[in-house]
């Protein structure tokens, strides 16, 4: 999703207090503090369940951090003691790569393990996008190769920074605003565009090798535009799930919407398209859990371009029982964070509609799921994990300015906290989640093994 012109940047805020203490003690009353890897710290709930009649309370979601430890950046905030099976014993989070003057890793991080390389793309039309109703965003490439020998030797728990060069890809003109991304899938990268102007948002294979030949799939609906396509993601049954918001348009590089808010299938083989979701205020990032019999949806309707940002709004994430892409399924809505949905194991339609997640820090955007069936968001302070108590349902939501992790019962388990946008991350490999932080990119190494998202 693209709201970050209408988000101010991320800035480090400490909200401190003599009536918090932030103890190293969990749930049981057992110490944490040495079990902590370097670069993490603890935050009890109880410890700020109650603030007091004079305490310091945040009166904005999307430029007010919640850092009550006041840790400096970047850091692990861990919430339960299950955030630690997470990280592992010796997780560390580096900044890899950085332009301060171009918002260059933005979302749609794909990994290809063939050549241990992440492919990624630019902001389309916010802040340091560089891109417009005239101008195109870019695809970009770092080489994780270079990464692990640029970390390699450096201090533990430091999170020393380095920078690894980036190589932008020369795509044709039917690839516009990439905004999201998944795959390889038949060893391409599987991109999806929010158009530009009267260009179409399209669904597109680009060859990850030079000269990245391209293949559109898509980019109407029985004759109509969309919107601008958003987020994209492949069910383990082979079909391909993508969602549609009117961002392009409240960013001003796409004409007035055409069609409503909603989530789509498509069958890659015959090319029937049609809506599996709708009544949403502004979807975005999707997810399925490893079994494809629980999937995600996070509605940003929070961020509103420009009509401004509206912390009333959603910003939440959803998940929906028995989803099945065969089929029609009832109309599903979505809202301030992320929600759920069960996945018909027969009709395959989205079932039982129920909010998984409700961020504290700006909206959740993209979304990734662990093996385990943990949940990644990104989201205003960094990456958010969670889990979620549904059987079979995990999921994560992350923040413009972190990346948070959620359990499949959608208990918020830690943040990776960057304090700066983070709009997606990517798994490149076991036990490497690397974080697209729009002028930034980092790497977490942790004890995290990857969801499958390569097909087939």
């Amino acid at each position: 999703m693209n709201y970050h012109s209408y988000i101010a940047s991320a800035v480090f805020v400490a909200v401190c207090s003599s009536i918090l203490v932030y103890s190293q003690v969990d749930s049981n009353g057992s110490s944490l503090s040495s079990a902590l890897p370097p670069q993490a710290v603890f935050v009890d709930p109880r410890s700020f369940a109650v603030l007091g009649p004079q305490g310091p309370f945040r009166n904005d979601s999307f430029n007010d951090l919640f850092n009550p430890t006041s840790t400096p950046t970047p850091f692990f905030q861990v919430f339960h003691q299950d955030f630690l099976a997470i990280l592992g014993p010796t997780a560390s989070i580096h900044e890899v790569a950085s332009n301060a003057t171009f918002a260059f890793a933005h979302e749609a991080p794909i990994y290809v393990a063939e050549t241990d390389e992440v492919f990624f793309a630019s902001n389309d039309g916010g802040a340091l996008g560089n891109s417009d109703l005239n101008r195109n965003n870019e695809v970009g490439m770092i080489n994780m190769g270079a990464v692990e020998a640029a970390l390699k030797g450096l201090a533990v728990g430091k999170g020393t920074a380095v920078d690894v060069p980036v190589t932008e890809l020369v795509l044709p003109v039917t690839v516009q605003m990439t905004n999201g991304g998944t795959g390889p899938y038949n060893s391409s990268l599987l991109l999806i565009t929010s158009g530009r102007g009267p260009l179409p948002p399209s669904i597109v294979l680009v060859n990850p090798k030079s000269p990245h030949n391209t293949t559109v799939l898509l980019d109407n609906f029985f004759g109509r535009q969309f919107n601008s396509l958003n987020d994209i993601k492949i069910h383990p049954s082979g079909v391909i799930f993508f969602t549609d918001v009117v961002y392009g348009f409240l960013n001003h590089f796409r004409p007035a919407p055409l069609v409503r808010n909603q989530v789509y299938r498509l069958d890659p083989v015959t090319r029937a398209v049609r809506v599996v979701a709708t009544d949403f205020d502004k979807c975005n990032g999707i997810a399925f859990s490893p079994n494809g019999k629980v999937a995600y949806i996070a509605d940003t309707g929070a961020a509103g371009g420009f009509l401004g940002n509206n912390q009333t709004e959603p910003a939440t994430m959803q998940v929906p029982r028995s989803f099945n892409p065969q089929r029609f399924p009832p109309n599903l809505v979505f809202s301030l964070i992320r929600y759920a949905f069960d996945v018909d194991a027969n009709s395959q339609t989205f079932l039982n509609r129920r909010i998984f997640a409700y961020v504290d820090t700006g909206v959740p955007d993209g979304v990734q799921v662990d093996k385990a069936g943990n949940v990644y968001a990104g989201c205003g302070d960094g990456v958010q994990v969670c889990f979620l108590l549904f059987s079979a349902i995990g999921m994560n939501l992350i923040l413009p300015q972190f990346h948070q992790v959620w359990n499949p019962q959608g208990t918020l388990l830690g943040k990776f906290f960057l304090g700066t946008t983070s709009a997606n991350m990517v798994f490149a490999g076991d036990g490497r989640l690397v974080i697209m932080a729009e002028t930034k990119i980092f790497v977490a190494k942790i004890a995290a093994k990857a969801n499958k998202v390569s097909f087939p």
